[in-house]
């Protein structure tokens, strides 16, 4: 029988979506499931995005260059423009979704077994786009106890090693929800300045700031132009993750250069998807107000919620819809997978993203869950009631 390879071996599964078969069996038992696993937001897209595809009226639908339409580039720059970012289409590759864009990113500017430097817990794909790449992942700790703040400058330097190349971080951060400040982004700089490394930085987040805070760009950051590698998508930001349409920004024209030619190699990103992202960048800055509010609102009801468990506990994030938080359980992924096999109340259960997933070191964020909050406000307040209920009776309850 034929074999299958080595990285398809160690290609890690994704924490987010491993246990959806459990919850598809919940469902079919008649169990409502709330869905707090995935960053789905139920926020209606822009219609300036679903118009500008029905009204598409093209005979034929063609490659578009392998940057990306030149069209939508242009209104990218002008995007970036309002926040204080200068940028040329030429500086620009899109991509088919953020995803597409790191992967790319890791195989333009690394060589097998070169190491990227990642504050960790960390969005859980990093680890799978770093395998196929042949990219060591170093991961540093950041504790929820300071609300997973940046790491010190020493934990970083600590890591650094003659096959480091670059620091990742993702600002605002899944799956914690942290905003890393002007003077955190400052050491980063330092950083990255001291051992003339790259900083890919995957800012998908950027508008979703809560309580008066505002996002820092690495964009912004003095003297390392060509040092900074900019993530970026529509997805999140309009609410159309289904487009698949994200980006690669950068000063750095060695870089721009060599991801082309992987751009050239997988043809194009998507039409379709290129004239609902043109589109959406039309909409007006005021879309985000009542849409910051109302996550603002779930923020604050899962929080409350969860710090009323006895024995559980979670920071105040300032941004994305994200939060990790640390429960009195024996292992996050076996209470998970418990909650949609084993429990419901009144035939309604929860489904959690084990935060374990989220780590690149063996044994952390076994007492922790990653929740995603893209219900409304009463769907929430139900879920954390059902979690409490359900601590109550969990078998593996530890108590610390």
């Amino acid at each position: 029988m034929p074999t299958i390879s080595k990285k398809g071996q160690s290609m890690p599964a994704s924490p987010i979506r491993k246990l959806v078969p459990f919850a598809d069996e919940a469902k079919s038992r008649g169990i409502h499931v709330y869905h707090l696993n995935i960053g789905q937001p139920d926020i209606e897209t822009t219609n300036y995005a679903l118009d500008a595809v029905k009204k598409y009226d093209e005979k034929v639908i063609k490659y578009s260059n392998s940057a990306g339409n030149l069209s939508y580039r242009q209104k990218i720059c002008k995007y970036y423009d309002k926040i204080g970012i200068k940028i040329t289409p030429d500086e620009i590759i899109v991509t088919n979704g953020a995803s597409e864009a790191l992967q790319i990113v890791f195989m333009t500017i690394m060589d097998p077994d070169d190491e990227v430097i990642i504050p960790e817990p960390f969005y859980a794909n990093y680890n799978g786009f770093a395998q196929t790449a042949e990219v060591r992942v170093k991961p540093i700790y950041s504790s929820i106890e300071n609300g997973f703040a940046l790491p010190p400058i020493e934990d970083f330097e600590k890591a650094i090693t003659p096959h480091t190349k670059a620091i990742l971080i993702c600002n605002p951060n899944n799956p914690t929800g942290y905003l890393y400040s002007e003077e955190e982004m400052e050491t980063l700089r330092q950083i990255v300045m001291k051992y003339d490394l790259y900083l890919i930085t995957d800012e998908v987040y950027r508008e979703f700031c809560y309580d008066g805070n505002h996002h820092s760009s690495a964009m912004h950051l003095k003297g390392i132009d060509n040092n900074v590698i900019l993530i970026d998508s529509e997805s999140k930001r309009y609410s159309a993750c289904g487009i698949r349409v994200g980006r690669l920004i950068t000063k750095n024209k060695e870089v721009i250069s060599t991801a082309m030619k992987f751009a050239q190699a997988r043809l194009s990103p998507p039409s379709y998807g290129q004239v609902a992202a043109e589109a959406a960048l039309d909409t007006p800055a005021s879309y985000f107000d009542g849409i910051v509010k109302e996550y603002e609102a779930r923020r604050n009801v899962c929080v409350e919620g969860i710090n009323k468990i006895p024995g559980a506990f979670c920071p105040t994030p300032k941004g994305a819809f994200y939060i990790v938080a640390h429960l009195p359980i024996d292992d996050s992924e076996r209470f998970c997978k418990w909650m949609l096999t084993d429990f419901n109340y009144e035939g309604k259960t929860v489904m959690f993203a084990p935060a374990s997933g989220f780590y690149s070191t063996k044994g952390l964020g076994l007492q922790e869950v990653r929740i995603s909050y893209c219900l409304n406000c009463d769907d929430l307040r139900d879920a954390m009631f059902i979690l409490g209920k359900a601590l109550e009776v969990y078998p593996g309850k530890k108590m610390n």
